[in-house]
């Protein structure tokens, strides 16, 4: 069965591109696209697509903004962040609103595919060039936490959040339940001195545990 897809980027020329690229690889189904949030907003709610591709610079909503009000109505929905930006802080931003990919527009032509099959399929994706400059960029945290400190299990939690998985997912794979997955999950961010998903990830990065891709 094909995977739906919804495009949104201001530039036509971008936008039909990345649609001819998906048709042509034959595992995707468009189902609609979009140049502006206003109408990515108005339309993938109607349409829950299984893939949301969405430009992070929109002449009206900020991408960001888009992604924030798309994963709140649409969590189920798989959103991948196109961007000219490679730095941390929109990384991190996108990550935070609930996209599950990052894609450098440089490379989207060869790395499209990919990040909307992983996102499709629960793992999380960013181009390499963008995963390099993260966990390069991260600076020191608080604390003296490292993954020595970090038990077996709350190592193999840890990079299958980082990978995307909710903790229903990890559960069943580890045979879990998904309380106990979210005690871990909250030992590891007490544990870590981090508050959020965005930084569990962040801190797999920077400790090579997960490269996203």
């Amino acid at each position: 069965m094909s995977i739906t897809v919804f495009v949104v980027d201001d530039h036509a020329i971008v936008r039909d591109g990345l649609v001819q690229l998906l048709r042509s690889h034959g595992g995707f189904e468009l189902v609609g696209s979009a140049a502006t949030g206003g109408e990515a907003i108005e339309q993938v709610p109607q349409l829950k697509p299984q893939v949301l591709i969405l430009d992070i610079s929109l002449p009206d909503v900020d991408g960001i903004e888009v992604a924030n009000r798309m994963h709140a109505v649409l969590p189920e929905t798989a959103i991948v962040m196109l961007s000219m930006h490679a730095g941390p802080d929109f990384v991190i931003r996108a990550l935070e609103a609930g996209a599950r990919g990052y894609v450098l527009k440089e490379s989207a032509s060869d790395e499209i595919v990919d990040a909307a099959l992983a996102a499709a399929s629960g793992r999380r994706y960013l181009s390499p060039k963008v995963a390099a400059i993260v966990a390069e960029g991260l600076g020191a945290r608080r604390g003296t936490a490292t993954p020595d400190t970090l038990s077996r299990r709350e190592h193999e939690i840890l990079r299958l959040v980082a990978d995307g998985l909710t903790s229903a997912a990890i559960g069943e794979r580890l045979r879990l339940s998904q309380k106990t997955v979210d005690t871990y999950r909250s030992r590891l961010m007490h544990k870590l001195h981090i508050n959020s998903v965005a930084g569990l990830v962040k801190f797999a990065l920077q400790h090579g545990l997960t490269t996203l891709d």
